[in-house]
């Protein structure tokens, strides 16, 4: 499951989408207030401001015998982006979040992380973290990779294919066929992961091509405190670099074309 390869940033990665989210205890001033000091704080690189009500799951309450059906208050999740879209935080009173649509290395995506993070915690001093996360959002593509051809079995590691793995098993023949798990990786991490082939949707339409999606959560939960968070998230990307490569064969790592 996991590789000691050296670390290489790839010219052609296959990431849909990367997300760091912070979950903290509920901020109440967050949601009684726009958030308008936050968004000076990164006007400059996050101009474009949105905000949308969201109404989370309802879920039971109470004993067993006397269980109650509570629908929790909407939500307002307010969203600042770049200029092109690329780049976009989003805040709840009980989560800040950074994600990515065009991801190229770590170092970048700790850089624009940096601003709207100090921002948040000067502006809104939370007491910790509940939970800090990484995820990864891998579609990988044989069209764009120049492997139109290859069956996934040759792609990816036998631990991630379920059935597919066997050299007898068509994948036309399937209509879903999928590995999820939940597990501990080490220094405190939390690996939860999603893999098989799947249709995915580019530019809001769904892509025909059949694509192997590998979804990678990475998080660690308990009280953390504020100023570990950068190291944690630093140790959530370490884990995350291992266990990708470990999941891809040396087909789909020369495809992707890797730099030192």
């Amino acid at each position: 499951m996991f590789s000691h390869e050296t670390r290489c940033i790839y010219r052609n990665n296959q990431l849909a989408e990367v997300i760091c989210q912070l979950r903290f205890p509920e901020i109440l001033k967050i949601a009684a207030e726009i958030p308008a000091q936050f968004q000076e704080a990164i006007r400059d690189e996050y101009p474009r401001y949105t905000s949308r009500k969201e109404n989370p799951l309802p879920r039971f309450q109470g004993a067993p015998g006397n269980l109650q059906l509570h629908k929790p208050e909407p939500v307002t999740n307010y969203q600042f982006a770049s200029a092109d879209g690329v780049w976009r935080v989003n805040l709840t009173s009980k989560f800040i979040s950074l994600a990515c649509s065009r991801y190229t290395s770590w170092e970048g995506f700790a850089a624009k992380l940096d601003k709207p993070l100090v921002a948040f915690i000067r502006t809104y001093h939370p007491a910790y973290f509940e939970r800090v996360g990484l995820r990864y959002m891998n579609f990988f593509s044989r069209k764009e990779l120049g492997l139109e051809g290859t069956p996934f079995r040759d792609m990816i590691a036998p631990c991630y294919l379920a059935p597919l793995a066997q050299p007898d098993m068509n994948e036309l023949n399937f209509t879903r066929c999928a590995v999820d798990f939940d597990t501990a990786v080490g220094h405190g991490c939390r690996a939860k992961i999603h893999a098989g082939p799947g249709l995915t949707r580019k530019n809001g339409q769904q892509d025909p091509e059949s694509k192997f999606i590998f979804d990678m959560d990475l998080y660690m939960q308990g009280n953390i405190p504020i100023n570990t968070c950068v190291g944690a998230l630093q140790t959530l990307h370490l884990q995350a670099d291992s266990i990708f490569r470990g999941a891809i064969t040396d087909i789909t790592h020369d495809a992707m074309d890797p730099t030192t």
